[in-house]
């Protein structure tokens, strides 16, 4: 789904209106889904109220089929991010929206489905991960052929053109799934948009660097940006895949900074800076997610016939005496002790 948007708005299904919404922490997100909505009214509304008001593009679902669609939005200072989902559909910023002005590029990564987009008389087919750079100030046809997602990372232009080698000629480039910089910066920025993943400001100021950098690197950074982007966004995006592929898999209880260092493509040694430059080390990182992983486990009735030992082994742990002696250094309490409470 292209990524032009006036963040910062939502429609309410009850009053009709676009109402400003507003996080806590000060940056505006937009959430929007058809499942919302009468069916009857759902094309009418996303084409009047989110296409062209919204997204200042025009909307046209394929017939006969039941038209759906769902967007999460986020802006902060200089970055737009947003993941859509829709049906079978043509979306064109048409001459009508290009007058607006605006000259915002935005890196569209295709998660799911198959896409052709069109602009300057070029066609790009977008297969599940693959990206293309494309220009607000230019005409296009984004259709989008099955059922699928998208996510959109737009920056204004006077921002990402001095970090990017020509990127005029970026613009309309297919980037394939398997370039490395598009895989990191597709793992550090969909977490964005959680909550709480950007609760203070020096958090999202960071956030805004990484993602400039990654983007540069993704389309082909100078080498002036492409320095800063390796001392600074690619050790943030690595360190933040390294820290998911552990939580996803604290349980194996095999699971070593090398077999991680492997599934990154980086040297062991290369890892643990990154893990000390973060103030901790990846042994401390692994054992505090295979701690609170037994913790939960110990606090939920669904475990309550478990022994304590098969709750340590399921967690990652191979040694019961070490479990019991971190968890009680970690909680202040032993794993039973823990148990007891919560079933009190």
């Amino acid at each position: 789904m292209p990524c032009d948007v006036n963040v910062g708005r939502r429609f309410s299904t009850e009053s009709g209106a676009l109402i400003p919404m507003t996080d806590p922490g000060g940056f505006a997100t937009v959430r929007f889904s058809t499942a919302d909505v009468p069916e009857q009214d759902r094309v009418a509304m996303w084409r009047e109220h989110y296409g062209h008001r919204v997204f200042r593009i025009d909307i046209e679902p394929v017939r006969d089929t039941a038209f759906q669609a769902a967007v999460v939005s986020r802006t902060l200072p200089e970055l737009r991010l947003v993941l859509g989902m829709m049906s079978a559909g043509r979306i064109t910023r048409t001459h009508e929206f290009v007058a607006d002005g605006t000259n915002d590029l935005a890196l569209i990564v295709n998660l799911k489905g198959a896409v052709n987009t069109t602009a300057r008389g070029r066609e790009v087919v977008l297969g599940e991960g693959d990206a293309v750079l494309k220009s607000s100030s230019e005409i296009s046809v984004f259709d989008r052929l099955s059922p699928g997602s998208s996510f959109g990372i737009r920056i204004p232009h006077a921002v990402l053109a001095p970090l990017v080698v020509d990127v005029g000629d970026a613009v309309m480039r297919l980037v394939p799934r398997d370039t490395a910089a598009l895989r990191l910066l597709t793992s550090y920025v969909r977490p964005l948009l959680r909550d709480g993943a950007l609760a203070t400001p020096e958090v999202r100021r960071l956030a805004v660097a990484h993602v400039h950098d990654l983007v540069a690197l993704t389309l082909g950074a100078t080498r002036d940006a492409a320095e800063v982007a390796e001392a600074r966004g690619v050790r943030a995006a690595r360190l933040r895949a390294a820290k998911a592929y552990v939580i996803e898999n604290s349980s194996r209880r095999n699971l070593s900074i090398g077999i991680v260092a492997a599934h990154l493509g980086v040297t062991p040694r290369y890892l643990q800076r990154l893990f000390e430059s973060d103030r901790g080390t990846f042994s401390a990182f692994l054992l505090a997610q295979r701690l609170a992983s037994a913790y939960r486990m110990l606090t939920q009735s669904r475990f309550a016939q478990y022994a304590v030992s098969a709750i340590a082994y399921d967690a990652g742990f191979g040694d019961l005496s070490y479990f019991n002696r971190s968890f009680r250094q970690r909680y202040g309490a032993t794993p039973r002790d823990i148990r007891e409470t919560a079933a009190r």
